[in-house]
């Protein structure tokens, strides 16, 4: 996972804090925004888990510090759940100029409550995803009980949530309890997941029930049996990540693409953008790029990385048949290699070379019960693996275009 750093601004001019997490070794096919919940901020575990999950499925996610929390700027106090939802709409403006249409919007605990208000605002929304979040915003009141009597008759007080202070004011309480929200589930037009666990202590499980109920389909349910509200356990946020990132399938799709074949040993594919590069041989898939200094995405090694690793491989490979045949005590080889264009006069071993030439550095370790005289014997063979004497003798390459291109 990549993550970038973002800020943007909210209805206020305020400054919010984010991060963009994006997939390792291609662009997103779609992003999204995650909520955080009541009084947690971006860097929650859970949050960060879910989203890795969502972009090694190709989805780019944007998570972020709602006003007053996190490294976001503004005051705590003065938010209220209408403030949540348009620091959504301002995060999904945002995306949509500089990145791309927001099409997911996922949320946590009150933070799911919010995304299926923001819904109705972002036009481009087609799935939502709600998890541990209650039925209706007001079920936050529980939060502040102890204080709701003073925050009523002096229209402020401090309030202890999970250990820390928050002011809270009047305008956060009338706010919460002046809302229909089973009005707003019932009108919901983006396909809805809903995700709880029966053992949420904070946000029982009978909230996902009236959710679900007053949802018009498509909807789904997911049960994290077992997990506490803040999924504090990785395993299930990661669970919950891969449940929504294979639901999300269904109402966003990938882009289908030409699938990448041939007849031949490997087969490689450049599109007219970057240098982002499919390379297929036999059952194995990955990705060729070049470093960002030079126009590429760094999303995969470089063709001289691969030249090398080949090397590589077929060097610790050959010393390994070589150690096995004579029953040496190899348990281990790691090469390490570096590819140079240098000049050929720093090389004073190579004759009448001029300019520069291709330089291999190859460094080799041995673990093993190995005398001296056995290491040095596995440096010979070393120079005699396949690929080195490939790369050493004479190579013919015949290159012409493929019939019917």
């Amino acid at each position: 996972m990549r993550t970038q750093k973002q800020t943007f601004s909210n209805s206020e001019g305020q400054r919010l804090s984010g991060r963009l997490d994006l997939p390792a070794d291609q662009h997103p096919f779609t992003y999204a925004i995650f909520a955080h919940c009541f009084t947690c901020n971006k860097n929650l575990t859970a949050v960060r888990n879910i989203s890795r999950a969502l972009t090694q499925n190709g989805i780019g996610v944007l998570r972020f510090d709602f006003t007053g929390l996190g490294q976001s700027e503004g005051e705590f106090a003065d938010t209220n759940f209408a403030s949540n939802v348009e620091d959504l709409v301002a995060a999904a403006d945002f995306m949509a100029k500089e990145f791309g249409k927001v099409e997911l919007l996922v949320g946590h605990s009150l933070g799911g409550t919010a995304v299926l208000l923001a819904n109705s605002k972002i036009d481009s929304i087609k799935a939502v995803v709600m998890i541990g979040s209650p039925s209706e915003p007001a079920h936050v009141q529980h939060l502040i009980a102890p204080k709701k009597e003073e925050i009523e008759e002096k229209g402020v007080a401090e309030v202890n949530i999970g250990g820390r202070p928050f002011t809270i004011k009047k305008q956060f309480l009338e706010d919460i309890q002046n809302r229909n929200f089973e009005e707003v589930i019932h009108g919901l037009e983006a396909a809805l997941l809903v995700l709880h666990s029966p053992q949420d202590l904070i946000v029982t499980i009978d909230n996902a029930a009236k959710i679900y109920k007053a949802a018009r389909h498509p909807k789904s349910f997911v049960s994290l049996d077992g997990a506490d509200h803040l999924m504090s356990d990785k395993e299930d946020s990661f669970y919950a990540g891969e449940m929504i990132a294979c639901w999300v399938g269904r109402y966003i799709p990938r882009p289908k693409e030409n699938p990448l074949t041939t007849k031949k040993q490997a087969v490689v594919r450049t599109g007219n953008v970057g240098f982002v590069t499919e390379v297929v041989t036999g059952n194995h898939r990955f990705i060729a790029d070049e470093p960002i200094e030079v126009g590429g995405n760094d999303f995969g090694p470089t063709p001289y990385d691969l030249l090398v690793s080949g090397l590589g491989a077929c060097t610790s490979m050959t010393l390994q048949m070589y150690a096995r045949r004579k029953k040496w005590d190899l348990k281990e080889v790691t090469v390490h290699l570096r590819h140079q264009k240098v000049h050929a006069k720093d090389l004073g071993h190579i004759e009448d070379a001029k300019g520069k030439i291709d330089y291999i550095e190859r460094c080799i370790e041995m673990e093993g019960d190995l005398n001296e005289e056995q290491k040095q014997r596995l440096l010979e063979i070393a120079d005699r693996c396949p690929v080195h004497r490939t790369l050493h003798g004479e190579i013919v390459v015949k290159t012409e275009l493929l019939k019917d291109s």
